[in-house]
């Protein structure tokens, strides 16, 4: 292809991003147009305390634990499958991680570590059941669901509580960055993601390969970069009610979110191992027919969903610092599922990506912040959650018939 045929004009741009979207490819337009909504909705509806910087970072650290376990569960979306136990094995590395700390008495760099592996574990023995044994992910996951929470219930005891103390593993959730060194890690941010953009453009370019219109490049740029900014700004104000207390900076979940996105955007979008996953999402025989191992994969992707998992759950007991019986237990799964098919994970397997979790995440905290500012009772916030995920569920269905009528 010649680098003219290659390099398409503004308009010609705007008519193939047009046509894209007639075709079923989406991808996260509707979850971010639901977020700006959401954004305006409740900007108008309550002026003097949505958009504050208290209730900002409230809102990010609501986010925090559901996005990390959406951010898992795309991995095992992207292959067609599901892990039912995903929230309660976050739970039970939560408590495995409690446990360490404070009846092992290790230190968070040991604690820490010590329920991530549990996580890791049980995301191993999930994957060698449906891939080795042939049993279907959903029933093999509804039992870890089960057995998850009795084993939860056994390290904790009924009715009783485990108390997470360690200051390291508090901040996570409940801890600030410095205001000048979040100012730093937002220009990196922008700048980084600047840098690629361009510089992936400019491979295309000299490669003579299809590409989009350096105007469009340039405004994703500009939007991410103001965006990031935007917020930075926000969060950097003082956001205490007592005028002799400083309470400022971005929470440190949020560059521990970034930090997960660029690398498990890197893993899937620029790895062997992420076009294998996408390409036994599309189609496992044809993979196996390719030489993919089909079964590593279906195994490293429970891994990695029941790791994240892990996370989760230690940032939800940092957020609580406790750790309890229930802990992952309730709507957790059901909301890092919805917050990932929101964001525009396919529920079919073969299409998405990690930032769509951030989106999907992003929208159901907000669903939840949103009428909680507007003092709404508990069941107008699970009417329309449901019925954003059921819209996202409709959007990509019909979104998957038009990409398979057109070619896609």
């Amino acid at each position: 292809m010649s680098e003219a045929a290659a390099a398409p004009t503004f308009r010609e741009g705007v008519t193939a991003y047009v046509q894209r979207l007639k075709g079923g490819d989406i991808g996260s337009l509707p979850a971010l147009l639901g977020l700006a909504v959401l954004f305006v909705l409740f900007s108008a509806l309550r002026p003097d305390t949505f958009l504050t910087a208290g209730n900002l970072a409230n809102l990010l650290v609501q986010a925090s634990s559901i996005i990390v376990l959406a951010m898992g569960l795309t991995f095992v979306l992207l292959l067609g499958d599901i892990d039912l136990s995903a929230g309660v094995a976050g739970g039970t590395a939560a408590a495995v991680m409690a446990i360490a700390l404070g009846d092992a008495g290790l230190p968070w760099f040991l604690g820490v570590p010590v329920g991530l592996l549990a996580g890791l574990v049980i995301g191993t023995l999930i994957g060698l059941f449906v891939a080795k044994v042939g049993i279907p992910s959903f029933v093999v996951t509804l039992a870890f669901f089960l057995a998850l929470q009795g084993v939860t219930l056994q390290l904790i005891g009924q009715g009783g509580t485990i108390a997470v103390r360690d200051p390291v593993v508090v901040a996570i959730a409940n801890g600030n960055v410095p205001i000048a060194l979040g100012w730093v890690l937002a220009a990196l941010a922008a700048g980084g993601y600047a840098a690629l953009s361009l510089a992936r453009w400019s491979t295309l370019r000299r490669r003579g390969l299809t590409r989009d219109n350096l105007a469009f490049v340039v405004l994703r740029v500009v939007a991410v970069a103001a965006a990031v900014l935007a917020v930075t700004a926000v969060l950097s104000q003082n956001r205490a009610r007592v005028p002799s207390i400083t309470l400022a900076g971005m929470p440190w979940s949020v560059p521990l979110i970034a930090v997960l996105l660029v690398v498990l955007t890197f893993v899937l979008g620029r790895t062997s191992y992420g076009r294998h996953v996408y390409a036994v999402g599309g189609s496992a025989e044809a993979a196996r027919r390719a030489g993919i191992n089909v079964q590593m994969i279906r195994v490293s992707v429970f891994m990695i969903g029941s790791t994240l998992a892990a996370l989760s759950g230690v940032i939800e007991a940092s957020r609580l610092n406790s750790v309890a019986p229930g802990s992952g237990g309730g709507n957790t799964l059901l909301l890092g599922v919805g917050a990932a098919v929101i964001g525009g994970t396919s529920l079919f397997g073969g299409r998405g990506k990690v930032v769509n979790a951030v989106i999907g995440g992003l929208v159901i905290a907000t669903i939840a912040n949103g009428l909680g500012l507007l003092g709404q009772r508990a069941f107008v916030n699970f009417l329309v959650t449901g019925a954003v995920l059921l819209l996202a569920a409709a959007v990509d269905a019909v979104s998957r018939r038009r990409r398979s009528s057109s070619g896609r």
